[in-house]
């Protein structure tokens, strides 16, 4: 699944996933976070949605790409499809056991299944422990190697992730941001997963780190048959590695479609937005090409529009139909949803 020098993945292997069993479904996943007031007689005032209502599925082997503004609530789908957070509705079907239903020793065990990688590496790794501890954590806390068995599982997913084994008694400030990435990956791979969050991995990272890191992602996808959840904020970068893209808005999706389908013809007026928001390489393309600037701000995930999210920034909006009723995800063909009233009369 390598990218090629024009940015796309070779077609067959495309068409060889859509055969592929799902192994997520997230259905109508919400995820509210109480604001109270007071401290001795502390009372709840509201919720922030920070996640409200998402639904869609990941094939086995699949990337599904989730990008949109900072503060749309990616993280969070993340962390609540992994059960860092618990949904507050919702259900989140991990080869269709429903995770969101499982707790103790059950959840732990499917956690061996689903591991992250998060956004800061070095913020992520504990300064106090040493490359070894760090990577073999997992291992140790699942019960599943220890002393010299852990310490050559170790070696091997530092070879694994193109770092030399003698970084094994080394701290995390004695590496660059890119090897601490990488030492972030090892960590996840560690207890041969099959489902990966990745969480804006290489958002902290430099230019041509990021490539690196990004080619290390699909080198190790094609290997151990991976399926990625890969969240960012950048839809360039989402472009190399993604089979489909889903774009969030305020904590809902708003468009949902292979990578192609988004960055050539998107449908909603948000991701139309996004999409012009990508630099070209050519300086005369990017002078001519007509550049969407939305008006206004995002609303707070406090108190959200009502009907439609977006209708306060919508250059499209139909008045009242969108003002007041919540437009569903729906098919506009060839596998291509999207959430908009105005497409959905068409």
């Amino acid at each position: 699944m390598h990218t090629n020098t024009d940015g796309e993945k070779p077609k067959p292997e495309q068409q060889e996933r859509t055969t592929m069993d799902v192994l997520v479904e997230v259905r109508d996943l919400k995820k509210y976070f109480a604001i109270t007031e007071g401290i001795i007689f502390e009372r709840r005032i509201g919720y922030i949605k920070a996640v409200d209502g998402l639904s869609f599925q990941i094939k086995q082997g699949e990337t599904l790409g989730l990008v949109g503004e900072s503060g749309c609530g990616k993280t969070t789908a993340g962390h609540t499809i992994l059960q860092l957070y618990r949904p507050t509705e919702g259900q989140v079907l991990f080869e269709g056991q429903d995770l969101s239903a499982m707790d103790g020793e059950e959840l732990r065990r499917m956690r061996r299944r689903m591991m992250i990688i998060f956004q800061d590496p070095y913020a992520s790794l504990d300064p106090r422990m040493k490359v070894e501890d760090l990577i073999g954590e997992p291992l140790e806390i699942h019960g599943v190697m220890h002393g010299k068995e852990k310490r050559e599982r170790v070696k091997e997913l530092l070879d694994i992730v193109g770092l030399n084994p003698y970084f094994i008694k080394r701290y995390a400030h004695e590496l660059s941001g890119g090897q601490r990435q990488r030492i972030g990956v090892a960590r996840a791979l560690a207890l041969n997963p099959d489902f990966i969050v990745c969480d804006e991995p290489v958002s902290a990272l430099d230019v041509s780190i990021q490539a690196q890191i990004l080619n290390l992602l699909e080198r190790l996808q094609d290997e151990f048959n991976l399926t990625y959840l890969f969240i960012a904020h950048d839809l360039s970068v989402v472009r190399h590695i993604s089979d489909r893209v889903a774009v969030m808005y305020l904590g809902k999706i708003m468009e949902l479609a292979g990578w192609k389908e988004i960055y050539e013809n998107p449908l909603h007026p948000y991701t139309k937005a996004l999409v012009s928001a990508i630099p070209l390489p050519d300086p005369k393309m990017e002078k001519r090409r007509e550049r969407i600037i939305l008006s206004g701000s995002v609303p707070t995930p406090s108190n959200p529009p009502s009907g439609c999210v977006f209708h306060t920034r919508c250059p499209n909006k139909l008045g009242p139909q969108c003002t007041r009723h919540v437009p569903s995800l729906s098919d506009a063909g060839e596998s291509h949803f999207v959430a908009c009233h105005r497409l959905s009369r068409q």
